[in-house]
């Protein structure tokens, strides 16, 4: 991995992109993902799992023909929450989902039994835990997803999942900051808004966040929501405010930082457009999760960002730089 030449653009901008794919082996079409578009990783869904046997043949196939490419290794991620959210079913351990963690040994044996069966795979990053913070008297669109408590119990039982994922070898994604936890919109088909003070978000929300940081989880991904009292014209995955002065610079975090799914219906903006924001932000990578033009979109404007403005290319090698230290930390 440390032979990897970074410093082409198309390895540039491939590491720095997550793409969903169809399918459930190494077809045609992830081999083009990987081979021409230099992937720094794909997301697996319900759709791409048929059997355990079939689906450690689609990971391990993948992670292999990466590596046949001369490319650093995959990072291959699924969202496994437990509970409502869960892409890997039986024969896998079902658990009833965060909201059903009374105890951190309830979190220590989730992480435990999720980071054996998923690392078995060939799966080496959990787009997990919640770190969202769902006041009681709201109704949380997070309600079925977030621990149940406030801003300290979600950093207790958040910071056993990090640890115990990352223990068995699966890096763990706290999600989603600046957190959501009192948005009653569902970002997959809306633009929420939580017009909340940065003070207010201090005491509450970011208090799990912090709590990952120290944890040293290995990446945050941020929401789609628009905070208009931290920044009024960006949601926070596209924001330079929210990704790169909170959470980069005042927060300090150094892992990786990526964005939620740009398929979703609260992202109104082309993918050029989005792309943009997201290296004027410093953010780490993008996420495109389903099968489409915004996957050609998204790498094309990557590629032409990263050519026409040396600012860009700078810090887009730093970016690909805190890829590759993490890729080190875990998969060599």
């Amino acid at each position: 991995m440390t032979q990897f030449d970074f410093k082409s653009l198309s390895d540039l901008a491939g590491q720095r992109l997550m793409f969903g794919f169809e399918g459930q082996s190494l077809n045609a079409e992830l081999k083009y993902l990987i081979k021409e578009y230099r992937v720094g990783g794909i997301i697996l869904f319900r759709s791409n799992i048929e059997s355990a046997d079939q689906l450690r043949r689609l990971c391990m196939n993948a992670r292999k023909y990466a590596l046949d490419q001369g490319l650093p290794d995959l990072f291959v991620a699924v969202d496994q929450e437990g509970g409502q959210v869960a892409r890997l079913r039986k024969p896998f351990t079902e658990f009833p989902g965060n909201p059903h963690m009374k105890t951190i040994d309830d979190a220590r044996e989730f992480a435990r039994i999720t980071a054996s069966e998923l690392s078995d795979m060939g799966i080496n990053m959990n787009m997990a835990p919640v770190m969202d913070v769902a006041p009681p008297d709201v109704d949380s669109i997070m309600k079925d997803r977030v621990f149940s408590g406030g801003a300290n119990r979600v950093s207790q039982l958040g910071t056993a999942v990090i640890q115990g994922l990352q223990k068995g070898g699966v890096m763990a994604v706290a999600k989603h900051f600046p957190g959501i936890g009192r948005t009653l919109k569902d970002s997959h088909f809306f633009l929420p808004e939580l017009n909340a003070e940065l003070s207010d978000l201090k005491q509450t929300d970011l208090v799990p966040f912090e709590a990952a940081k120290k944890a040293q989880v290995s990446g945050i991904m941020l929401s789609h929501i628009l905070y208009p009292k931290l920044d009024p014209d960006w949601q926070a995955s596209l924001s330079k405010t929210i990704a790169y002065d909170l959470l980069r610079q005042d927060m300090e975090y150094q892992g990786l930082v990526m964005t939620d799914d740009l398929d979703m219906k609260a992202i109104s903006h082309d993918m050029d457009t989005c792309i943009h924001r997201i290296m004027i932000a410093q953010i780490d990578m993008a996420l495109v999760c389903h099968a489409g033009p915004n996957i050609t979109e998204a790498r094309e404007a990557m590629m032409r960002y990263l050519e026409k403005d040396g600012e860009l290319f700078e810090s887009g090698c730093a970016c690909v730089k805190r890829i590759l230290a993490v890729k080190e930390r875990f998969l060599v």
